[in-house]
């Protein structure tokens, strides 16, 4: 017999309330099995739809500039070194550190997720367009790039209440699905990001329009088509969006008759929690150190000119997000049958023989920018990894002296040095990272790291159970924020220093502990879930 519920201990809720006839209690020998109104499914569901599209906007625009920010860089202060791209690429990541939990914090406190968006997004338009007149500020203008960077980044904030508003509108059944359709919209954000960058290297530096005021070439370009991007998503969340709420009758609680304010008072596993929270950031540092060696890399690796690893690289990060996109359908299909922890742990396994691949082996050395070497420079035949080269004795005998001019490139003169800096030490005793390992290091780690973030936020988000979730995923989020504060500058430090031979052992040896970890925490792993047929603690009768 169909009766109506109240819609205040109906199990599925949506905000603002609906109508006493939006759910139906269907009553039936194992209990009871609540049936949502199509027309509430339908505004649910486009409300999440908006959601895949403010993480796709998001990443593009992260994404859109990433490839093109080491020479941007070098056009703004050519004398900066990797060490400083370092803290430009960290400074995004500090301001979603800091906002992420400020967010999530607002969207609890408002019991609402479209004011904390809309601050963000407002946040990201006007940094965008600062990044956009860098070259008009005549001093400190890379303490003015960091800022832009990190404003940026502060605007990328509300990823945590994208995935608190996902977890709670979604049921548990859902939740893997629309888990990795969230993932999947931000890796086609990350493709076309990329892409956009790499379409607009022909408008080249200075560009068509390079006055004082305004300045369109290929660094501003994608700041500009970010800041109209951000319009884009602020006119979808006040015309399509709107507020939905479901509490699952999957976690084995039946508050029939109680108020469901109570849910938010109890507490999921702690262990499990900080355990979710520790994986999240290696899984994050991985992606970080990932991102910020590419162009560097191949630079150093290649002798590739500013414009030629701004346009391969973005080419090479796009096919990487193909790569993810097929990997987001393939877990979709795997997560009914394989268990999600299973599926984390390949993820990580994956990064590590990626890390393991971009090792430098073999006798071919990356050429120097050095022009003139005294013949008496030499190195004795038998060198080890860690070789530390004397001041007297830098170059290798096989090493390769040659300063490549790269006429007409897109970095503002008409000549280019290329090739590994004389000021890299390591330049002289290791290896060069062939292209095929490069090339194949990174398709294993963008078939890796997809796997690991979208299994680590969808554990994560059922470990916490039914309570409202942005404080939780804005700590989840500010965790992935101070990863990818400290990798760019762990990755710039340890690559200046030592080479991508340490680096991607150092890398290897993360990735390895980390598995360690998960199956000393497996069992723990676990969605939330109240005994059954025990009431929790100070409910009410």
């Amino acid at each position: 017999m169909k009766r109506k519920v109240n819609e205040r201990t109906s199990l599925l809720k949506s905000h603002p309330p609906a109508s006493d006839d939006d759910y139906y209690d269907h009553s039936t020998s194992n209990g009871s099995t609540f049936i949502e109104n199509p027309q509430v499914r339908r505004s649910r569901w486009r409300s999440i739809r908006v959601m895949y599209l403010t993480m796709f906007l998001s990443s593009v625009s992260f994404s859109i500039c990433m490839s093109s920010i080491w020479p941007y860089l070098k056009v703004l202060d050519p004398t900066a070194t990797t060490d400083l791209l370092g803290w430009v690429v960290a400074s995004y990541s500090i301001g979603q550190l800091i906002a992420s939990p400020v967010f999530g914090k607002m969207a609890n406190w408002l019991g609402r997720s479209r004011d904390p968006l809309v601050v963000s997004l407002i946040i990201n338009i006007l940094a965008n367009i600062l990044y956009a007149y860098l070259e008009d500020i005549q001093h400190s203008r890379v303490i003015c790039l960091i800022a832009a960077r990190t404003l940026i980044g502060f605007g990328a904030g509300n990823v945590a209440v994208v995935r608190s508003y996902l977890s709670g509108a979604t049921t548990i059944k859902e939740r893997t699905s629309a888990m990795a359709n969230l993932s999947a919209f931000q890796a086609i954000g990350f493709i076309i990001g990329p892409g956009i960058q790499t379409a607009m290297v022909p408008i080249g530096y200075p560009g068509p329009v390079h006055v004082t005021g305004m300045r369109i070439n290929l660094y501003t370009a994608p700041a500009f088509l970010s800041s109209l991007v951000g319009i884009l998503n602020l006119v979808l969340l006040f015309t399509v969006f709107r507020e939905h709420r479901v509490l699952d009758a999957e976690y084995n609680f039946n508050i029939q008759d109680k108020d469901p304010e109570e849910i938010p008072s109890y507490k999921p596993d702690t262990l499990a929690v900080i355990a979710s929270n520790f994986i999240f950031f290696v899984v994050l540092f991985i992606f970080a150190v990932f991102e910020t060696i590419g162009t560097p890399l191949t630079m150093d690796m290649y002798a590739w000119t500013r414009a030629h690893a701004t346009l391969y690289n973005g080419i090479i990060l796009a096919v990487g997000g193909v790569v993810a996109i097929l990997v987001f359908i393939v877990i979709k299909i795997l997560s009914k049958k394989v268990n999600e922890r299973y599926l984390l742990i390949g993820g990580l396994v994956c990064c590590f023989f990626g890390f393991f691949v971009y090792l430098p082996w073999g006798h071919n050395y990356p050429s120097s920018q050095m022009a003139n070497i005294s013949p008496e420079h030499t190195l004795p035949q038998n060198r080890s990894w860690f070789t530390v080269i004397p001041s007297d004795k830098t170059v290798p005998p096989h090493f390769n002296f040659s300063t490549t001019a790269a006429p007409g490139n897109s970095s503002g003169g008409n000549t280019e040095v290329t090739g590994c800096p004389d000021t890299y030490r390591w330049c002289a005793y290791t290896p060069i990272v062939t292209l095929a390992q490069f090339l194949g290091g990174t398709a294993l780690i963008c078939i890796g790291y997809p796997t690991g973030n979208v299994m680590s936020y969808t554990l994560y988000s059922k470990i916490l159970g039914p309570k409202p979730q942005g404080t939780m995923m804005g700590f989840l989020t500010a965790s992935g924020s101070l990863a990818r504060t400290v990798g760019p500058i762990f990755v710039s430090l340890i690559y200046n220093a030592f080479g991508p031979r340490v680096t991607f052992v150092a890398m290897c040896g993360m990735t390895f502990l980390t598995v360690i970890f998960i199956a000393l925490v497996f069992k723990r792993l676990v969605p939330f879930s109240f005994e059954k047929g025990i009431e929790p603690p100070n409910s009410v009768k």
